[in-house]
């Protein structure tokens, strides 16, 4: 396990500093504002602490009511709405400065047999192999990185990320507002399910809001664009790791008054669908 993977996993591990109350370090990624998957992965790990070892995560609705600021941890505070027979649902509120900037809902399920369908793992996607990193792909623009974020940017990553047909995001041009990227966890993990779940809520919010601004030849580094995450669903089918290829099939059938709508497919190597997602996001253009 590479040392950039295990300060990640530390990081979405979470200190227990009361019953259902923990508190999360913000990750520096040269940003003011913390990382919406960071919020994302630490709020599923509070949530996975607190329900009955047989009980997985299948769905999280979740909305980032404010900024986070990444000098300074965050505290999670779980709510246990309710313990049924098959289904657990749990609350979190995350606080920083004494305001929520983020709240999520999310419900576990005990093992359940039923019946089984999936879509199809779209063809011909070339694999992983082969494909230049997203590490890669940034240090061949390094030099239009400003330079308070250079190092972020050209630094080992925990989740290395390769996209198939990438855009140049200092010299984007108008494109169908479909993508597809692979990514896995740089190392081997544990066996808790749990942990590749919110390691994967983690990773599912990079580039994704970016999808929607394909059709416009904007990108995340345009200085006029306002680009947030305002809400983020995610469900969870079947059984995966993290530490192994996963490919995340992202589209966008709408943008209008400054929010584009994007969803995901997330497949393994195989083509077994593991998760879905679904992504509003803010792209407002600044004067």
């Amino acid at each position: 396990m590479s040392a950039v993977l295990r300060e990640l996993l530390e990081l979405l591990e979470l200190e227990k500093i009361e019953e259902n109350i923990f508190r999360g370090r913000s990750q520096d990624l040269g940003f003011p504002a913390v990382f919406g998957g960071q919020v994302l992965g630490q709020a599923l790990s509070a949530a996975s602490r607190t329900v009955p070892d047989d009980r997985s995560a299948h769905s999280l609705q979740a909305y980032f009511l404010r900024p986070g600021d990444a000098t300074h941890p965050i505290v999670y505070t779980v709510d246990p709405i309710r313990d049924g027979g098959t289904f657990t649902t749990r609350r979190v509120v995350a606080v920083q400065h004494g305001k929520a900037i983020f709240s999520m809902s999310a419900s576990f399920q005990a093992p359940e047999e039923g019946v089984e369908h999936q879509a199809t793992m779209p063809p011909d996607v070339p694999g992983p192999e082969g494909l230049p990193s997203d590490l890669e792909l940034a240090r061949a623009v390094a030099e239009r990185i400003p330079e308070p974020l250079r190092t972020k940017f050209v630094c080992d990553k925990p989740i290395e990320i390769r996209q198939v047909d990438p855009v140049n995001p200092f010299a984007p041009r108008p494109r169908e507002p479909r993508k597809y990227q692979w990514l896995r966890a740089a190392g081997e993990l544990p066996d808790d399910p749990a942990v590749h779940k919110y390691l994967l809520a983690y990773a599912s919010d990079f580039g994704f809001v970016g999808t929607s601004m394909l059709p416009h030849g904007l990108s995340f580094w345009d200085p006029h664009m306002q680009i947030a995450s305002i809400d983020h669903a995610m469900w969870f089918h079947r059984d995966f790791r993290m530490d192994q290829w996963l490919l995340h099939v992202m589209d966008s059938p709408s943008a209008s008054h400054a929010r584009g709508l994007n969803r995901g497919s997330i497949y393994t190597e195989s083509g077994v669908l593991v998760a879905s997602v679904a992504q509003e996001g803010l792209i407002r253009r600044r004067s």
